[in-house]
């Protein structure tokens, strides 16, 4: 009787081995056959999805065999493995083993979507909503509506988004990529307020945000960024009006139509800084690295004034004749080519370009700036995004900001202090 009980565990162990042998067979042929493509392909994983389903949808479409094998070998191995939501690009000659790899190492197809310095928010929700890439989420959403949705209730959005170039999955939200700049904008703003300049005329961190908006739009030149801040803050602390253009552009909304009359700059707006002391109550634009470091580190110096050349550099001059000359010379006789900033530059496409998905930053995330509640802000002029707004001189002779009105030949314009 011992004998047989014997015999019959030898002989069942033995079946299980070599039951257990023909599965790690099928297994291994599972993962080593190649996927059944000639070209390349996306394979879109939704959020949610399971690898099991995963496994037989490839099966289904022809694209592999033995999904139940590869299904034992994930939970048996890969059981603790998360599937990444987006797309893997699949290749000819790939195997499923190799498919799987970039499963667990989560190396999706990745987008890019870039928000350029000097857009407004209208223009950033519209370059969101245009991406076919990005899960739409917001749309039909008031500004403050998405605020509220971002988790940042009462903060008006303008000028509180970093603009760069950011990359995303498929399946990312649209509201994900903004959280995303909203923090970014955050942690840069707190670094360069920790390395002002000790005698900045700011407050708090918001008030060099709205001083760096102006210093973004009024910038055609990048080097001459501090010494346009240095006019501003000269002038505001003598108690002059600052007089830059984009803000009374700003304040016209969707009433602009390209052109500045001697009127708009005489209209009463919460924006109009040749009507309202000191600073707008918002930013106007979306502001780089670069306009924050020079609002905070304003250039030293004694003037008070430029105007364009004409190439998109200025001429700087200390008192208001010197200005009148400039305006002569650059405004009134004006070239054929004349720009106030330099020609735009196409805006990088968005690419698809395989790479891992980046880790969080390991700095620890700044204090939120503080909310503002601006004087009924004037929502923003509706216009297709572009690499920098579009402004054509005043239909008279034109005054640059942060300067008098231009004075008509052999006039001398009024300015000053307040």
């Amino acid at each position: 009787m011992r004998r047989k009980f014997l015999l019959l565990l030898e002989t069942g162990l033995v079946l299980a081995g070599l039951c257990l042998g023909a599965s790690a067979w099928k297994i291994h042929s599972a993962l080593e056959q190649p996927l059944n493509i000639t070209q390349e392909e996306l394979l879109d994983v939704p959020k949610g999805t399971t690898p099991t389903r995963t496994f037989y949808r490839l099966e289904a479409d022809g694209v592999i065999k033995d999904a139940f094998w590869l299904r034992v070998y994930w939970r048996f191995n890969l059981a603790g493995q998360p599937l990444h939501k987006g797309e893997y690009r699949m290749q000819p000659g790939m195997t499923v083993e190799s498919l799987i790899d970039l499963w667990k190492r989560g190396e999706m197809v990745q987008y890019s979507l870039t928000l350029v310095e000097g857009w407004n928010f209208h223009q950033v929700r519209l370059a969101l909503a245009k991406d076919e890439k990005l899960e739409q989420t917001l749309n039909g959403l008031s500004d403050s509506e998405v605020m509220d949705r971002l988790g940042h209730p009462g903060i008006f959005p303008e000028g509180r988004f970093f603009p760069d170039t950011y990359r995303f999955v498929r399946g990312m939200t649209d509201a994900e990529l903004l959280k995303k700049a909203y923090d970014r904008l955050d942690e840069v703003l707190a670094k360069e307020w920790g390395q002002r300049a000790a005698d900045v005329p700011y407050t708090e961190p918001y008030q060099a945000l709205i001083m760096a908006s102006l210093v973004e739009k009024e910038t055609g030149v990048p080097q001459e960024r501090g010494q346009i801040a240095g006019v501003f803050v000269r002038r505001m602390e003598m108690g002059m009006l600052l007089q830059t253009d984009p803000t009374v552009i700003y304040g016209l909304g969707d009433r602009y139509n390209g052109k500045l009359t001697r009127a708009h700059l005489k209209e009463p707006t919460p924006y109009n800084t040749y009507v309202i002391a000191g600073l707008p109550p918002t930013p106007i634009a979306m502001v780089g690295r670069e306009a924050i470091h020079a609002a905070l580190n304003p250039v030293a110096g004694n003037s008070l004034y430029f105007v364009a050349r004409g190439d998109g550099s200025h001429v700087f001059s200390d008192d208001l004749d010197a200005h009148n000359n400039a305006v002569r010379e650059f405004q009134l006789k004006r070239r054929a080519d004349y720009r106030s900033s330099p020609a735009p530059v196409t805006a990088p496409e968005a690419t698809n370009e395989p790479a891992p998905v980046p880790a969080a930053s390991p700095d620890t995330a700044p204090e939120a700036l503080p909310p503002v509640t601006p004087q009924e802000p004037v929502q923003p002029p509706a216009q297709e995004p572009t690499q920098e707004p579009t402004q054509e001189p005043a239909e008279e002779p034109a005054k640059e900001p942060a300067a008098a009105p231009a004075p008509e030949p052999d006039a001398t314009a009024p300015q000053s202090p307040q």
